[in-house]
C-alpha cells in the first residue's frame, strides 16, 4: 500500500505480494539468493547489516497490455527491467519514479530492479554522512494498468480570497496512444466542481487543464481541528470513464509576514521535533504501524510539527501527519556538504531533480507548511550562496503557496538570509560549547537581524544534547548521561521558548539513528544518540522533560 488513502478507484492497481527473489551481486554479500521483503531495507536481511553494494530483485507477474510500474523509493542507484527490457534508471531513495511497459502481452513475465547503494562515482547527495544511507527498494511498489490516456498529476491549491476560501486545480493528462484523441475531463474539489468537454488530446501529447473553485462553506485545516477534503479527477474517453485520480487536501494559508509564521492569518510557534526515517530492525523501510506510532508519541510530548531531516518522507507518513494535525517541515536531500562536494559535476541535477519530484509528490499535503533544502551546506562561500538561491528560485517557481527555508549551521557567515523567507539555524549551546543558551541566542539573532534576516520569522531549527540509552549518572553531570541531557534541553527549551524574536524550536532529535562504522570514535555505538528516545522507541529521561516544557 503506497499510501493510507485509496487514489484510485477506475484505474487498475496491484502491489504485487511482498516476498521477492533477492541476489547480492559485490563482495561481503550473500552466496545463495534469498527471499527479502519489498518494501524493506537490506540491512535487516542476516548476514547484511554492513553491506554496500550492488543487489538485484526479481519478481513475476501474471500482466499484460499498457503496463505502468510506480516505485516509492529506491536506495539509492535503481534500473528497472521487465523481461531483460530496460525501462527506467533513477537516482535518488527518498521521491518516487514511475516507468511504462506497452503492449505487453497478457501472462508471465519477469520484473527486474537492479538496486546499488555504493558511494562514489555520480553520487553527490548520497555521501558518508550523519545518518545512514541504506540499500533496498524501501518503499511500496504499485503495478498500473492502464488505456490509451491517462491522469499524471492533480494538484489543488488553497487560497483565501477575503472570507471565501479558493481552489485552484490543476490535472495533467497524458496519451500513450499514436492516434489523436478527443477528451472530457470532470473534477470534484471539496464542495467545488469544474468539467472540460471536448478537449483535443494530441497523439503522445500532454495537456494541463487549471480552473479556480469556489469553495463556500469548508472548515480550514489547523493542527487542532485538521479537517481534510477529497479532490477527485475522471477522466472520459468515447463517452465512458477511462481513469481518474484521487487525492486529500485541507484549507489552509501558510505566511511569513512580520517576523512571525502565520497559519491562516493566526501567529504559530513552533514546538517540533527533526525525525530521520528509521526504525531500529526495519531501517528506514518503516512499517505503517510504525509510522502511527511516531506521529501517536510526538502529538504526546506536545509536538505540532516534525522536521524530515534531511530527506523527502514516505507520502503513508506525510498522509497521517494531515490526518493527525501534524505541521510538517518537508525538505529536499542534502546534508552537511562542503562547497567542494557541492560543485560535484552531479550535485545541481540530482539536487533539483529531488526538489522537483517532492514538491510534485507532495504538494497536496495540507501538513507540509514549509519547504525546506541544504541542510548545513556551504552558505558562506559565494559559490554555495548561489546554489542556496538557485534552489530558492526553483522551490518558488513550484510552489509558491508555502515559505521555504533552509538550516544552516549556526555562524556567523551565511550569505543567503536576505534570500529565505523564513531564517532557520541549528545551534547547540551546552553540548558543543558552554555559551549559556541566553547569550549565544541573543547574539547569533542580532547577527542575523543585521545581515538580511530583520523581520523575518526566525527558527532553531535543532537544538539538543546527546545520550546513551540506559546510562546514568547519580550526580547529572556526565555527559552522554540522560540526566545530563534531561537538563541541558530543559535549559536550551526555556531559553529559546522565552525570547520574544523565536518563531519556534525544533529539537535534534526524536529518536536515535543508526550511522556507518566509520563514527565509532566520535558516535558512541556508531549512533547518533541525541534521540529523546532510542531507536527502539523507548524514552530516555528527556522525553519527560520535553513534554512537561511543550505542554505548558
Amino acid at each position: 500500500m503506497d499510501r493510507i488513502i485509496t487514489t484510485h478507484g477506475l484505474r487498475k492497481v496491484c502491489e504485487p505480494t511482498p516476498v521477492w527473489t533477492f541476489t547480492t551481486l559485490d563482495p561481503g554479500g550473500l552466496s545463495q539468493p534469498v527471499n527479502a521483503l519489498v518494501p524493506g531495507a537490506w540491512e535487516s536481511i542476516p548476514g547484511l547489516k554492513n553491506y554496500r553494494g550492488r543487489a538485484v530483485y526479481e519478481k513475476q507477474l501474471n500482466c499484460g497490455g499498457t503496463l505502468r510500474f510506480v516505485f516509492g523509493g529506491v536506495s539509492f542507484r535503481a534500473k528497472v527491467f521487465l523481461d531483460d527490457r530496460l525501462l527506467a534508471r533513477h537516482y535518488g531513495a527518498y521521491t518516487a519514479f514511475d516507468c511504462l511497459a506497452e503492449d505487453v502481452p497478457f501472462g508471465r513475465h519477469t520484473l527486474r530492479v537492479e538496486v546499488d547503494n555504493l558511494f562514489g562515482g555520480d553520487s553527490a547527495l548520497h555521501v558518508p554522512n550523519d545518518y545512514y544511507s541504506y540499500g533496498g527498494i524501501t518503499r511500496p511498489v504499485t503495478v498500473e494498468q492502464l488505456g490509451s490516456a491517462y491522469i499524471t498529476r492533480l494538484h489543488v491549491t488553497p487560497k483565501r480570497r477575503g472570507r471565501m476560501w479558493l481552489a485552484q486545480v490543476e490535472v495533467a493528462l497524458r496519451s500513450i496512444s499514436d492516434e489523436d484523441q478527443t477528451v472530457d475531463v470532470e473534477l470534484k474539489a471539496g464542495p467545488g466542481a469544474v468539467s472540460w468537454k471536448r478537449r483535443s488530446l494530441s497523439a503522445r501529447g500532454e495537456i494541463t487543464l487549471t480552473a479556480e473553485l469556489m469553495a463556500p462553506g469548508v472548515t480550514p485545516w489547523t493542527p487542532e481541528n485538521p479537517q481534510l477534503y477529497t479532490a477527485e479527477a475522471v477522466l472520459w474517453l468515447e463517452g465512458e470513464p477511462a481513469d481518474d485520480l484521487r487525492d486529500r487536501f485541507g484549507f489552509r494559508e501558510v505566511k511569513a509576514e512580520g517576523g512571525r509564521l502565520l497559519l491562516n492569518d493566526e501567529p504559530i510557534l513552533i514546538k517540533g521535533v527533526n525525525r530521520h526515517e528509521e526504525y531500529a530492525q526495519f531501517g528506514c523501510a518503516v512499517p505503517v504501524e510504525a509510522m502511527v506510532q511516531d506521529v501517536q508519541l510526538m502529538k504526546d510530548l506536545g509536538c505540532n510539527l516534525v522536521r524530515t531531516c534531511h530527506y523527502p518522507n514516505d507520502p503513508r507518513f506525510l498522509d497521517l501527519c494531515d490526518q493527525y494535525g501534524l505541521m510538517v517541515w518537508e525538505e529536499a536531500h542534502a546534508r552537511g556538504l562542503s562547497l567542494q562536494q557541492m560543485q560535484h559535476p552531479a550535485f545541481m541535477e540530482q539536487t533539483m531533480l529531488c526538489i522537483d519530484e517532492m514538491i510534485a509528490q507532495h504538494r497536496n499535503h495540507p501538513s507540509i507548511i514549509l519547504w525546506g533544502c541544504l541542510n548545513e551546506c556551504d552558505d558562506e562561500h559565494d559559490e554555495g550562496a548561489a546554489i542556496y538561491r538557485q534552489c530558492f528560485r526553483r522551490i518558488h517557481e513550484l510552489d509558491a503557496s508555502r515559505p521555504m527555508t533552509a538550516a544552516l549551521l549556526g555562524r556567523t557567515t551565511s550569505q543567503v538570509l536576505a534570500d529565505m523567507d523564513v531564517v532557520s539555524m541549528n545551534l547547540y549551546p551546552l553540548w558543543y560549547h558552554d555559551t549559556p543558551v541566553s547569550d549565544y541566542l541573543g547574539g547569533i539573532k542580532t547577527w542575523i537581524n543585521q545581515h538580511g534576516g530583520a523581520g523575518k520569522p526566525f527558527i532553531v531549527s535543532e537544538i539538543g544534547a546527546g545520550a546513551i540509552a540506559g546510562y546514568h549518572d547519580p550526580f547529572g553531570q556526565a555527559k552522554w548521561s540522560e540526566e545530563r541531557q534531561a537538563a541541558i534541553l530543559r535549559e536550551q527549551i526555556s531559553a529559546v521558548m522565552a525570547h520574544p524574536e523565536t518563531a519556534g524550536i525544533i529539537l535534534w532529535q526524536f529518536a536515535d539513528i543508526r550511522l556507518d562504522d566509520g563514527s565509532f570514535a566520535s558516535r558512541p555505538k556508531c549512533m547518533n544518540n541525541k534521540g529523546l528516545m532510542d531507536e527502539y522507541r523507548r524514552p530516555k529521561l528527556s522525553y519527560a522533560a520535553v513534554k512537561e516544557l511543550f505542554h505548558r
